[in-house]
């Protein structure tokens, strides 16, 4: 705390800078110093490409398949209600498709691990590769 030297009957209410230029020029000489190290020393040329995506390539591209299982062990199949042994039927044609689309497997927060477990072995029984689980992120975090 800064007082003043009796001439005023108050402590002194300036700001001392000093402090604060002198961390301020200690900063701008390491950025100086440190900004030229930044740079990569060996100059690589990379290849350039001329890419142009098929039509019919993004055509065959399908979408994911989404299941949803609720509570009570009924499934979905994107939405429309199937039973396990169409999902099976369904699984086995869809993993022989080039390329295989992915399956998003959705469940109730309410679903047992066991029935989603069931269902993911009936996917990878049936040949499907690309399994993933669909979930929300939680709000806040």
């Amino acid at each position: 705390m800064a007082f003043s030297s009796g001439n005023s009957s108050g402590p002194m209410t300036d700001i001392n800078v000093t402090p604060l230029v002198d961390v301020m020029l200690v900063l701008l000489i390491i950025f100086i110093i440190t900004a030229p190290l930044m740079s990569h020393k060996v100059k690589v040329e990379l290849p350039e490409t001329n890419f142009v995506p098929d039509k019919e390539e993004l055509d065959k591209r399908v979408g994911p398949i989404t299941v949803a299982v609720k509570e009570d062990g009924s499934l979905f199949w994107n939405d429309e209600p199937i039973t396990k042994e169409i999902l099976e039927s369904r699984l086995s044609s869809a993993a022989q498709l080039t390329p295989q689309p992915p399956l998003n497997l959705r469940g109730d927060k309410t679903t047992k691990m066991g029935t989603i477990n069931e269902i993911t072995k009936i996917a990878t029984s049936q040949g499907m590769l690309d399994i993933g689980f669909v979930s929300i992120k939680e709000k806040g975090r």
